[in-house]
């Protein structure tokens, strides 16, 4: 069981490591980019420029999140 605990442990470190917001932004840019690619909305290259430039914007917007003054 120990070492069941260890794997569970080393896969949400490496997944979620420091900060749990980018991974989620990843994960929400990988289903709309999967979405939008389903759905035949966008094809060929367009949708990896689409899929980098929301995970892109999603870390911006974790980022500022996270640098915002605390009043």
């Amino acid at each position: 069981m120990r070492y069941v605990v260890a794997f569970g442990r080393f896969w949400y470190d490496f997944i979620i490591g420091d900060d749990w917001k980018i991974a989620v932004a990843v994960v929400t840019a990988l289903a709309v980019t999967c979405a939008l690619m389903l759905s035949g909305a966008v094809t060929g290259p367009a949708l990896a420029v689409l899929g980098g430039a929301i995970v892109v914007v999603c870390f911006a917007v974790s980022l500022a999140v996270d640098v915002r003054r605390k009043s």
